[in-house]
């Protein structure tokens, strides 16, 4: 009996042993698969951001504008590997009553290129992560994690010489050796410092979106407003004229960083905002994919803009259903103004248009300006910065260019023609006649600024720009300029039940 009570047992006890033995294997297996995909601890979530085409600067020049020839190709963007990711551990280091920095960074960076880098043909960007200290009396950056000093001049225009001499050199530079060499934090921030400038040709309208606004705008978008505005060469009263827009991009304060007695202390830092074409935003190139749509939708939140498109009022007999026109006055301005401006309105007017005049340069609100260029739906002006308030235009609404005399068309469409595509803005242009000038006027027929409009491009810009800009008004004739702006009323929506 007990041997036969025995025999029955030992297979059981094989089979639980074989359970045992299973149970401790799937344990093991499951260990396995969440040490591979499951986050350990309190590992930040890390972002990864596409850099466009990474060519070296060189450091320690005067400007690393020189260092890059015009016109490159841009190169498909470049993934950082993920592999090789670090986690950026927090100083234990703080200033009095400041508060402690996160472990995340909110610039990623990847070693195989280098700290600054060429963005574009017009632009060169610093990007860093670690501890950042920046002292702006110095215009100086002190990074843990570099490894040689760069410098830069953060403004979108690096190849002129002219608009990069009012513009601050920048220097990123190591930690300098010694356990107490680094400056001290006097102010700590979760955000992503952004410094920027504001000299150049800046006060130009045309100049402050392209060269400015719109590069912030492409690199501060991706932190969806956790990032801090350091601006160099700052000027106060272009600040108010464009603070709404800074307060859009951004949670935190606008700081005068060359004025500023802080050592500010952040998680990363960018230097230098991207450029990617006149007035103008390239998605593919955007590390958020960012687009003119969405500056434009940015820009309306900003001045309270009411019409994202130039739809008509539903009541067909509401005077608003009319279509607006504007004309860009240019009579307190040096040129290009427009002779017979009261003939012209008259003459929109007698087409149906609800007429308005207005002059970009007589006002110090921008707020109301972008009010009466959104409520337009057809703007008409000559070639010059006032035609950039074309980006409170309603998408749908037409832009008339009336480009002066002097074979300037190649200038009207890098500056105004080619942007307004991406601002879902028709376009239409008026070029200006022999007799529809007063350089006519000004010249004997035989004269080479009439004659051979290319021999005076061939003397330089200066030449060009004094004599077919600054010198020349313009009487556009009634008769052609009709025709133009019927062409424009066929564009719109109003009116095309009737």
């Amino acid at each position: 009996m007990k041997s036969r009570s025995s025999a029955r047992g030992e297979p059981r006890r094989f089979g639980n042993v074989a359970l045992l033995a299973l149970m401790l294997c799937s344990l093991v297996a499951l260990s396995l698969i969440r040490a591979r995909f499951s986050p350990i601890g309190n590992t930040p979530v890390v972002e990864t951001i596409k850099v466009e085409d990474p060519k070296p600067v060189l450091p320690s020049k005067p400007a690393v504008a020189a260092q890059a020839g015009d016109g490159a190709d841009e190169a498909a963007a470049v993934a950082v590997e993920e592999d090789k990711e670090e986690e950026i551990q927090p100083k234990t280091e703080q200033a009095v009553g400041a508060t402690v920095r996160p472990a995340k960074a909110a610039v990623v960076v990847d070693a195989s290129k280098p700290v600054c880098y060429e963005t574009s043909r017009r632009s060169d960007t610093c990007e860093a992560a670690g501890d950042v200290r920046l002292v702006g009396r110095s215009q100086t950056i002190y990074i843990d994690t570099l490894e040689r000093e760069w410098k830069t001049r953060p403004y979108c225009r690096k190849h002129d010489t002219y608009a990069l001499s009012h513009v601050k050199e920048w220097s990123l530079k190591p930690f300098p050796s010694g356990d107490d060499a680094a400056p001290k934090c006097t102010s700590n921030s979760s955000a992503t410092a952004f410094v920027i400038s504001t000299g150049g040709f800046t006060g130009n309208p045309f100049h402050d979106y392209t060269d400015v606004l719109i590069p912030a705008f492409i690199t501060a978008h991706r932190f969806a407003g956790e990032v801090q505005f350091l601006v160099s060469s700052y000027k106060s009263w272009w600040m108010s004229r464009y603070i709404q827009i800074f307060q859009q991009m951004s949670r935190y304060e606008v700081v005068d960083i060359d004025a500023d007695d802080e050592v500010r202390c952040y998680p990363s830092a960018v230097v230098g905002p991207t450029f990617h074409k006149e007035l103008g935003v390239d998605p593919s190139k955007a590390p958020s994919g960012a687009s003119m749509a969405d500056f434009r939708k940015m820009l309306r939140n900003a001045f309270g803009l009411e019409r994202a498109t130039a739809t008509p009022s539903g009541d067909r007999w509401d005077i608003r259903r009319r279509p607006r026109l504007l004309i860009i006055s240019r009579r307190t301005s040096r040129g290009r103004a427009f002779m017979n401006e009261r003939a012209m309105a008259d003459m929109a007017g007698s087409l149906g248009f609800d007429v308005r005049i207005g002059d970009p340069d007589t006002t110090s609100d921008t707020s109301k300006f972008a009010r009466l260029v959104n409520s337009c739906d057809v703007m008409v002006g000559v070639h010059g910065a006032g035609l950039t308030n074309m980006v409170f235009l309603p998408a749908g609404a037409v832009l008339v260019q009336v480009v002066p005399y002097g074979r300037l068309e190649w200038l009207a469409r890098n500056t105004f023609a080619e942007p307004s595509a991406g601002m879902e803005v028709h376009y239409l242009e008026y070029v200006v006649q022999l007799d529809e000038t007063t350089l006519s006027e000004q010249y004997p027929s035989d004269h080479l600024v009439l004659k051979d409009p290319m021999a005076i491009h061939k003397q330089g810009w200066d030449a060009l720009k004094t004599t077919y800009l600054d010198k020349q008004n313009v009487r556009p004739h009634l008769g052609r300029l009709k025709k133009t702006f019927l062409q424009a009323l066929k564009m719109l929506p109003h009116g095309r039940d009737d």
